[in-house]
This record gives structure tokens, C-alpha cells and sequence, in this order.
């Protein structure tokens, strides 16, 4: 006898980590209950280890503070940034899953057009578990969703797609803007709720937000390092993007794929944006070289792999970027750093 809708186990339920940062206590889990429930939280609680993070009953989670993080990789730790979301990828380094799912503890379950609540989790699921169109632009949007299909055209050949690395969520209410943007705009508020998702095409960059964000840790895990931010660095407010960039440009090298678009949440809290703008003030500054880098950046054909692709990234880094600021030295350094403790907690070689 089949079993009931409701028993039957939720998709990827022993496959997929959501990672979570966060300085503070987790009450927002609880209009997540019903999607994350089933599934293992990795929790990575930013600044001071001595502050208890109450996390609600009834959930399966690990919770890692800095003393975690400096006994699990000992000298290695520097490479983990403090007091900033980019601790976040701590939370990618140890999970043991196939599949990531991150998102921020200001963010909250959206509802579509009809007043449904939306299951981000199931939709990042859904396109991470399809193919992507990097090579060819289906203008009729995700050709592989149900009740679409490739348009006239479009090349049989190519039809099969490329494997998706990641998957890129989107935020109704407060939207991801830099602080120049929040600052002449205070009052302006995403209420667009566009049912589409999109391949971002090969040799085209984006700026990557770690709020609403799903990916592959196996295809692309090694890439996914939100860089040296926050306290003891000259910038912050960079971690996401950087690591987009970063991923993104090895996708480009392995043939695989990237997607935005579908889901949203719901983004409840503005950030001070006074406070963003001294984080953010040489990241806009330096983006302007650091744009044309990422857009220029070839790889060998000898990087086979993400782990060699983010070597040989890291080499570039310190030897084009490096020129701009002492930071991209340091960056650089902490990038092999980071792909040594991948490599050593996650052996063998991704």
C-alpha cells in the first residue's frame, strides 16, 4: 500500500545542510519549522563564543562558535572570518552533504501572488536538481520546467544542458542594495514577485547574495569561500560576491551551471546604512578592477578540477590584484589556506 502524502520523506532529506550565521538567538526557525524541520542545520554563531545562542526544540543542528572553529583547524583558522556572514563557510567546510542551503536569520517565508506560502527549500531543490542552459539562452526561461521547453532554435545538440552548481534565491520586501543605494532610496521596498528562473549565461558575471542561496557541494564546494572579511580587514559586506565571482568563473571552466531567480523570502530587516558604507567604502572602490579581473580571468586547461581551479585563482589574485592593495596578498594567501583545510576534512580532493 502506498503511504500517505504526509509520510513521505521530504526530497534530499539525508543529502542537503542548511548552514545559518548568526549572533543571536534563532526564533526565526520557527516560521521555518514546517520546510527545515526534517532536515540537519549547521548553525556558525559569529563573535563572542561566550554568548548562548537558544536555538528552538524539536530541531537537529550542530552549533560551531570560533573556539569550534580554531580546534577544528587549528593554524588554519585565520583563513575563517570574525564578525561577519562570511563564517559562514565554515559551516560548507564541515558539513559531510552533498547538497548546501544558506540563508540568513532575517529572512522569513515569503508568499507568492496567490498567498501561498513558498517552500524555498523545495524550489532550490527542484533547480538544483535540473539542468541549466549556460551555452545557449532559452529565451522561454527554464526550458525544463513543467509546461515549458526549448523555443524553436535552440540547438538539439545543446538540449541536455550542464549540471547546476548553484542555485540563486532572490528577497521580497527589503532588496539586496550596496549602501550609496539604501542611502538615496530608504523607503524602496521589493514587492515584484517574478515566477521565472533563469540560467545566468557562460562569460557573464553576477553579484552573488549568500542570503537565499542553494549549491552543489560537490561540484562546487571548493569554490565557495566568502573570502577574509569583517573584523581585521579593510572591507566587509564582500563575502557573498566574492565568492559568486569566484564560483562562477569556474563554472565557466567546468562546464556547469549557475541559475537565479526562483525562490524568494521574505527579507525583513535593513541593514544601517552608515554602518554599510564604512564596510563597503573600498569594496566599491576596488570593484572597478576587480570586475575587469573576473571578466578576464583564463584558466588552464590543466585545472581539471574546482580544487585546482581555485589554486591557480589564487595565484592570479596575488599577482593582478595584489598590485591594487596589500588586502589581495592576504586574500590570496587565505584562499590556499582554505583550499588545504577543504582538502584535509574532506579528503579525497573534490
Amino acid at each position: 500500500m502506498a503511504q500517505p502524502a504526509s509520510h513521505v520523506s521530504p526530497p534530499l532529506k539525508d543529502e542537503l545542510d542548511i548552514v545559518i550565521p548568526t549572533i543571536r538567538n534563532l526564533d526565526f526557525l520557527e516560521m521555518w519549522r514546517q520546510f527545515f524541520q526534517p532536515y540537519h542545520l549547521i548553525i556558525v554563531q559569529d563573535g563572542d563564543p561566550t554568548n548562548n545562542i537558544r536555538v528552538p526544540d524539536g530541531f537537529d543542528y550542530e552549533l560551531y562558535n570560533r573556539n569550534d572553529v580554531n580546534r577544528v583547524l587549528g593554524p588554519k583558522a585565520n583563513c575563517i572570518s570574525y564578525k561577519d556572514s562570511a563564517c559562514r563557510c565554515f559551516g560548507f567546510l564541515v558539513s559531510k552533504k552533498k547538497y548546501i542551503f544558506t540563508i540568513d536569520d532575517d529572512c522569513f517565508v515569503a508568499k507568492d501572488p496567490s498567498g501561498k506560502e513558498i517552500n524555498a527549500l523545495a524550489q532550490h531543490i527542484q533547480n538544483l536538481l535540473t539542468p541549466s542552459t549556460p551555452f545557449f539562452f532559452n529565451t522561454l526561461y527554464d526550458p525544463y520546467r513543467e509546461g515549458a521547453d526549448f523555443v524553436r532554435g535552440y540547438p538539439f545538440s545543446l538540449r541536455g544542458g550542464a549540471s547546476t552548481a548553484i542555485s540563486h534565491g532572490l528577497w521580497l520586501n527589503i532588496p539586496d542594495y550596496d549602501a550609496p543605494t539604501q542611502l538615496v532610496k530608504p523607503l524602496e521596498r521589493n514587492t515584484r514577485y517574478v515566477d521565472v528562473v533563469l540560467t545566468i549565461p557562460k562569460g557573464t558575471l553576477f553579484p552573488m547574495c549568500g542570503m537565499n542561496l542553494a549549491f552543489n557541494r560537490e561540484l562546487i564546494g571548493p569554490a565557495m569561500y566568502f573570502g577574509l572579511m569583517g573584523d581585521g580587514q579593510p572591507i566587509g559586506r564582500y563575502d557573498d560576491m566574492w565568492a559568486g565571482w569566484c564560483a562562477k568563473v569556474i563554472c565557466d571552466h567546468l562546464g556547469l551551471g549557475v541559475k537565479t531567480g526562483l525562490p524568494y523570502i521574505w527579507h525583513s530587516k535593513a541593514s544601517n546604512p552608515f554602518v554599510n558604507l564604512k564596510k563597503e567604502y573600498k569594496g566599491i572602490y576596488w570593484q572597478e578592477d576587480i570586475i575587469p579581473f573576473f571578466q578576464s580571468v583564463v584558466l588552464p586547461k590543466e585545472c581539471t578540477n574546482v580544487v585546482k581551479c581555485y589554486i591557480e585563482l589564487s595565484k592570479l589574485v596575488k599577482e593582478k590584484l595584489g598590485t591594487i592593495d596589500p588586502y589581495f596578498h592576504k586574500l590570496g594567501d587565505a584562499m590556499v589556506t582554505w583550499i588545504e583545510a577543504w582538502v584535509e576534512l574532506n579528503s579525497p580532493a573534490q
